[in-house]
């Protein structure tokens, strides 16, 4: 166990107010009274771990960040049981991804152990935060940027590593509704040896260019295409996609190239629709293998998959010279029937077989 010292906020969201909050979160609106702070300098390593009130920072015009844009993070959720258990999904797993994307960005790797004793810590203080709603839950930011000052182009000497909370409802405002997307031929999110597979602050400043393309189109959201070849499917803004050949009782998400994410729930589901009873498949799939397959039946449904929104069906695609419909633009039964799995074992209503889930509280 590291030393965390915890410095309560004097000044903390009342019982009304929180439960108010509580009562409809959004997404990524409302912060909780407490946030972890660990300094990391080169020859000294992680130091002086600390929970203290929420609150703004005070950074120099110089700091290195702001300049050469070394920032990473994290986004994973905590759920209230039944029992009253508070835990937390597969917290271990961004730990090592977090360390994984450190090392693309040449930044320090923060032991694991520290990682999940964060979280841990955080959640002790601000237990009171996390929703009790099956739909809702504790969502936490685990980042980390230079705060070296200076101009030179090189790593950092100094880094600070934080994590802040904030409860969470649906991450779109629709809910749990099919979504448009916009196939993006002009921008591409990532390329082969590129910071595609780390969660670099620097890939989402990249795709908002798409983004606001999509949204002019009319569509929810943007889906990558390959950087080379502009055929092959990606991912969906910053979450992954799943294809569903239903006659096939089969589910194909994109293979990892190295420009793709490796998302926790895409994994988590890989081996969910096994012990559902379906084949789970990786492989490379293109614009041309999507809109065949719809227009044969072979693809009856489509969803994203992602921490933030869990599950999302896609039931519309479009793009500069073309359109057409998933299934029947609905939320398919075996993208329903996974959705409502994953969040069995998320939120303990069901046996969780793989120890994925991790009591904080």
């Amino acid at each position: 166990m590291t030393n965390f010292i915890v410095t309560n906020n004097s000044a903390p969201k009342s019982d009304n107010d929180r439960n108010a909050i509580l009562e409809n979160p959004g997404f990524g609106k409302h912060f909780t009274d407490h946030m972890v702070l660990i300094d990391w300098e080169k020859g000294k390593g992680f130091i002086n771990p600390r929970v203290v009130p929420y609150a703004p920072l005070s950074i120099d015009p110089a700091n290195m960040t702001l300049h050469y844009g070394q920032s990473i993070f994290e986004g994973l959720k905590a759920y209230k049981h039944k029992d009253g258990s508070i835990k937390t999904f597969r917290p271990k797993s961004n730990a090592a991804r977090f360390a994984r994307s450190a090392k693309r960005m040449a930044m320090p790797e923060i032991p694991e152990e520290l990682f999940v004793e964060a979280i841990e810590q955080l959640i002790a203080v601000d237990k009171k935060w996390v929703p009790e709603d099956r739909e809702k839950s504790l969502y936490l930011r685990p980042f980390m940027f230079a705060t070296e000052v200076g101009l030179g182009v090189r790593p950092a000497s100094k880094y600070l590593f934080l994590i802040i909370a904030s409860p969470a409802g649906n991450y779109f405002p629709a809910g749990i509704k099919p979504v448009s997307v916009w196939l993006s031929k002009e921008y591409v999110r990532a390329a082969p040896g590129g910071t595609g597979e780390a969660k670099f602050a620097g890939n989402y400043a990249a795709s908002l260019i798409a983004q606001a393309q999509a949204a002019q189109e009319g569509c929810d959201q943007v889906v990558w295409l390959d950087a080379i070849e502009r055929r092959f499917i990606e991912e969906m803004g910053g979450m992954n996609l799943y294809f569903v050949y239903g006659q096939k009782n089969e589910i194909v998400t994109p293979a990892l190239t190295g420009s793709l994410l490796a998302g926790i729930t895409r994994d988590s589901i890989l081996q969910l629709a096994k012990d559902l009873g379906m084949n789970s498949v990786e492989k490379k799939i293109t614009i041309e293998d999507w809109k065949k397959g719809c227009a044969q039946g072979e693809i009856t449904e489509v969803f994203a998959c992602g921490t933030a929104a869990v599950v999302t069906p896609v039931g519309l695609v479009k793009s500069s010279d073309d359109e057409f419909i998933v299934g029947r633009g609905e939320t398919g039964e075996i993208t329903a029937k996974i959705r409502t799995a994953l969040l069995d074992i998320q939120t303990g209503v069901a046996k969780d077989e793989h120890n994925w889930t991790v009591s904080v509280g």
